[in-house]
């Protein structure tokens, strides 16, 4: 029998090509928010980059990119967009609390919700608004941690960790308080959007906000404590289905 995964990844990645590049309302709304943490000659880590739309925004706004993932037909699209980007340093592997090798699971049809978690996959398993998505693929991947990632490339003003549902597992390896940096959380998984909080206020103080699904804006008026965020995550709608919490440290 043929193997057909790697034309379905293809495919799948060319979805996540049309869908995060192709909308120019979206990017003018993420370049804005993300230039509240990035300025001109600072550094940012990206974990989880998939495409690069993320790695794209960065760079417009003057940003050195560290943008690591571990899917291989992702990494190909990775390096084709910014293959004469010397400000762009591409890191194969994934994220985790530390070194290592992990299972990676492929939704080779969506590649951008293949992940560690098989938590995560239970999760969306008979969950509304999931329904078809199969994990249909699985390989062995390498794993370092952001303590690792800032001792080879300094500290990063800013971190952006899109995992599905291994946020709180990159926060573990991580040692060093950070200016800034943002988390995925989705609606089937709330518990692992609060564990990620809770590694956050391990961290250091910070303050939250929460922007939802592609909207790229804040929704709250104010930057909250901890308690107030895990409140805000807890009262979500399901069909809010996810988003990102910032914290920028006081």
């Amino acid at each position: 029998m043929p193997d057909t995964s790697r034309p379905r990844a293809v495919t799948g990645i060319a979805r996540s090509l049309r869908v995060y590049h192709r909308d120019a309302d979206r990017t003018r709304r993420m370049d804005a928010l993300n230039a509240t943490f990035v300025k001109p000659g600072g550094l940012v880590f990206d974990i989880g980059a998939h495409v690069g739309d993320r790695v794209a925004s960065f760079r417009r706004l003057g940003a050195r990119v560290v943008a690591v993932d571990p899917q291989p037909v992702a990494l190909r699209a990775l390096r084709l967009m910014f293959r004469n980007d010397p400000g762009v340093t591409l890191v194969p592997g994934a994220v985790g609390a530390e070194p290592g090798t992990a299972r990676m699971f492929l939704n080779t049809a969506n590649p951008t919700v293949s992940t560690l978690s098989q938590d995560f996959i239970a999760a969306a398993d008979g969950a509304p608004g999931w329904e078809g998505q199969r994990w249909d693929s699985a390989q062995d991947v390498a794993v370092t941690t952001l303590d690792a990632l800032i001792a080879a490339h300094g500290l990063p003003d800013f971190v952006k960790i899109d995992v599905e549902g291994h946020e709180a597992a990159v926060l573990a390896g991580l040692s060093h308080p950070l200016p800034a940096f943002s988390f995925e959380i989705t609606t089937i998984q709330r518990d692992a959007a609060l564990d990620a909080l809770d590694r956050a206020t391990a961290l250091g103080d910070y303050r939250f906000n929460l922007s939802l699904g592609e909207d790229h804006t804040l929704t709250l008026p104010d930057w909250v404590d901890a308690a107030r965020m895990a409140e805000t995550i807890r009262a979500l709608p399901h069909d809010a289905n996810s988003g990102d919490v910032y914290a920028r440290r006081l």
